[in-house]
């Protein structure tokens, strides 16, 4: 396969404070889906806002490392950065700097010609609550076959209402949503199991549904698929990035083609599970295989 998958979406630096002090890693949901699918195989460019600042060079040198292309738009205020802070084994709360919440993306030439020539573009962590940029990314959009998470970070959102009016617009013309429970509360009050049959009937092809202990779901209008969370060996040592990596494997997957029908989507869907799972068993966003946990002294990941 020569054609690039691409992200739109964050791309940032991770500030992780907790009772052990403060780690940097480089993160965004967009960019960890991104270098999650160059990992499992498959080729990916990331279109993402970055600063030309030392965060920056940071996150440029990563991306490279992992063998994905970059289309940066400049960022007058410099790199986005997100401070988490987690304290007693609880979910981490995000605090963002003001260039991650004034990101913006370009579209120009470069833009539209990724996303003209890539099998499948993925969009996360977007500012669907800024119409002028939802505007601009339908337009590019316009003929791509396209998935979302909308990611919506409460600390990012200027306008829910708006945000959720821009997130139904795309979702409604989108092969595949994934959406977690906390997002559906976030965005609209509700349970997920009332929010997955409502983005069905805008036009979704399906939806991938997370809802963190209780496992996952794929659902489409003719098939449904549920796991749960994959039991592999090791403790849990870090829940970031495990939506991130789980969206990675569904997109690598659909590369290849759409599931027949439910039993195809269970597949899928185990395999995600396996890959959150591993992923978690490290420290950082960084998608991790199951393989990844044979050999090395279990006690010892993440650390």
């Amino acid at each position: 396969m020569t054609e690039r998958v691409v992200l739109i979406g964050d791309a940032l630096i991770d500030e992780l404070r907790d009772d052990h002090g403060v780690r940097e890693f480089v993160g965004g949901a967009a960019l960890n889906v991104a270098v999650g699918l160059a990992r499992l195989g498959v080729p990916t460019t990331l279109i993402a806002m970055v600063g030309d600042d030392e965060p920056g060079s940071r996150i440029r040198t990563y991306l490279s490392d992992y063998g994905v292309e970059l289309i940066a738009t400049p960022s007058l205020l410099g790199s986005s950065r997100a401070v988490s802070t987690r304290t007693g084994g609880g979910e981490p709360v995000y605090v963002f700097n003001e260039a991650a919440k004034a990101r913006r993306i370009r579209f120009g030439d470069q833009e539209r010609a990724a996303i003209a020539a890539a099998p499948l573009v993925a969009v996360s962590c977007f500012p669907f609550d800024d119409a002028e940029q939802t505007e601009e990314l339908a337009l590019a959009l316009a003929g791509a076959r396209v998935a979302i998470d909308p990611n919506p970070r409460s600390d990012l959102m200027h306008d829910r209402d708006e945000f959720v009016r821009g997130f139904e617009r795309l979702a409604a013309r989108s092969a595949l949503v994934k959406i977690g429970v906390d997002d559906a509360e976030l965005l609209y009050g509700e349970p997920i199991d009332a929010v997955t049959p409502r983005l069905i009937d805008l036009g979704a092809g399906a939806v991938f549904a997370t809802e963190g202990a209780s496992g996952a779901t794929i659902e489409t209008a003719t098939d449904a698929a549920t796991r749960p969370i994959s039991d592999l060996p090791g403790r849990i040592v870090d829940t970031m990035g495990a939506g991130d990596a789980a969206f990675a494997s569904v997109l690598s997957a659909l590369v290849s083609g759409w599931p027949e029908d439910a039993d195809a989507w269970g597949t899928v869907l185990e395999n995600a599970m396996d890959v959150a799972a591993a992923t978690c068993r490290f420290e950082g966003a960084l998608l991790r295989l199951p393989s990844a946990l044979v050999g090395p002294d279990l006690d010892r990941l993440g650390t």
